[in-house]
């Protein structure tokens, strides 16, 4: 017995070590951190009076047109509003302040604003002395941002105090085309913290709401562009998708958004709480409230500008037809990285090439396929993870995806998720059917997919279901 007892106090040694170790570990955390938090009620002030700001240039632009009517301005779709204002039917004023009043009141219900670009104001008067030719396609279009892209004075936080105070040095590649194409970013919008999670909320700016059901998430990560959108508080938004994040608050709130295939848009200055993925791409997109906005959206994109500003973009110009995809580019990833990372990279580019292959064998030109809907009570998401499976896979094949509504939840459909059980009859799937019951009248969207580098193909059978649907609701005569 003796004999042992030197053995325990040597183990009992080593086991208090380490939990020293821990407590010290964690006590440094807590120093380190301290600062950070300190950042959160400072920013909150900046948002404070960043909204401050917009609601006293909303009232500088009221004065100019008193008589003012925003709700034809915000009814109309992305290419009528583009055409009106090239042909000054309406001014840039009226727009900008139809838009920044929308924003404002969406905010104050469902809390989705993050920042107020002030620089709009300027970008306004710049565009006004542009002569006709010299106008892009986008002259005078409001344009929302996640709070991921950079724009030059702004943080761009990812959820995250770390991130605070940091402000972005210059514009992001696709902040710079846009402004080069005529549009007017004027607001910044809220995200899930880390951008991890298809839920909207942070410790910074808080939980934003579905418009559409106040009790409901309006989906992450891109949660503040859905929300404002599907208020009409933002007529063309850009979000990012590394699982779903734009595809989920597409299919949450009712509105289009597109997952492009990965460099085919530039990433060059969006932010990221993880840097150095590889196996899954993270890409940036457009999200609308329909898919004419997202067609003309990459189409101004997709312009000379983005590869000369972005040598590691492909320079594939939008293709109006939809030629047959001739060869595969070779991907561009990969930096030396441990044995494992490898193995990883290299079981998903073999898994790659065989669904490529099984989807040539059935001679598929797309593929329709479930979203992730309806939106979820808040808090669920990270109760029910796995049910973005649906969206995540098309972010590992790095295949071209867009989401649109195409119906809503019904009472008989509510009376039917009574009885779901789902696969495994597991935890997993209760918290789904608690996630997604009370929905009757929110939308249910479908995913269009098509092989990597096919936007254009994956556009033009998202039209083709958007128009099939609503011939389908309009009333026979």
């Amino acid at each position: 017995m003796g004999s042992k007892m030197p053995g325990l106090v040597s183990l009992s040694y080593f086991l208090g070590v380490p939990f020293l170790l821990v407590l010290l570990g964690a006590a440094l955390l807590h120093w380190r951190q301290t600062p950070a938090r300190n950042k959160i009620p400072r920013a909150q002030k900046r948002r404070e009076k960043a909204l401050q700001q917009m609601e006293a240039l909303a009232q500088r632009l009221r004065q100019q047109e008193p008589d003012l009517d925003p709700k034809p301005i915000l009814e109309l779709p992305l290419l009528t509003l583009a055409q009106k204002l090239q042909d000054e039917e309406l001014s840039l004023e009226s727009v900008l302040c139809s838009y920044l009043e929308q924003a404002l009141r969406v905010h104050k219900e469902v809390n989705c604003l993050t920042d107020f670009l002030e620089e709009c104001e300027e970008q306004l008067q710049r565009l006004k002395k542009l002569k006709k030719n010299e106008r892009g396609p986008l002259y005078g279009i409001p344009v929302s941002l996640k709070d991921t892209f950079d724009c030059m004075g702004h943080d761009s936080t990812c959820g995250l105090a770390q991130f605070l105070e940091k402000p972005a040095a210059k514009d992001g590649i696709i902040v710079q085309i846009l402004k080069a194409q005529g549009a007017i970013p004027f607001v910044k919008t809220n995200v899930a913290q880390t951008l991890f999670s298809f839920d909207c909320s942070n410790p910074i700016y808080g939980q934003t709401l579905n418009p559409l059901n106040l009790q409901k998430t309006s989906g992450g990560s891109s949660g503040g562009e859905g929300a404002l959108l599907a208020g009409r508080g933002s007529i063309l938004g850009f979000g990012t998708d590394t699982g779903g994040s734009i595809r989920i608050p597409a299919s949450f709130c009712g509105i289009c958004g597109l997952k492009p295939t990965g460099f085919r848009l530039s990433y060059s200055g969006i932010a990221s709480a993880v840097k150095g993925k590889k196996s899954v791409t993270t890409m940036a997109g457009p999200m609308a409230l329909d898919v004419e906005s997202l067609v003309l959206s990459l189409k101004v994109l997709l312009s000379e500008d983005m590869h000369q500003l972005d040598p590691t973009v492909p320079p594939i110009p939008f293709r109006e037809e939809n030629p047959r995809l001739s060869k595969t580019l070779e991907e561009l990833r990969g930096v030396g990285t441990p044995k494992k990372l490898w193995e990883q990279h290299s079981k998903v580019e073999k898994y790659q090439h065989e669904f490529i292959a099984k989807w040539r064998s059935l001679d598929l030109d797309v593929l329709l396929a479930p979203a992730l809907d309806p939106a979820f009570y808040i808090s669920y998401p990270a109760k029910a993870s796995e049910s973005m499976s649906y969206m995540g896979l098309y972010n590992l094949l790095n295949f071209p995806v867009g989401v649109l509504p195409v119906t809503r939840v019904t009472v008989e459909d509510e009376k039917e998720l009574a009885f779901y059980k789902g696969y495994y009859g597991d935890t997993f799937d209760k918290n789904f059917q608690e996630a997604v019951r009370g929905s009757t009248g929110l939308p249910v969207a479908v995913q269009c997919i098509a092989l990597p580098w096919e936007e254009e193909l994956c556009l033009r059978f998202m039209k083709e279901v958007e128009t099939l649907t609503k011939n389908q609701k309009e009333p026979k005569e």
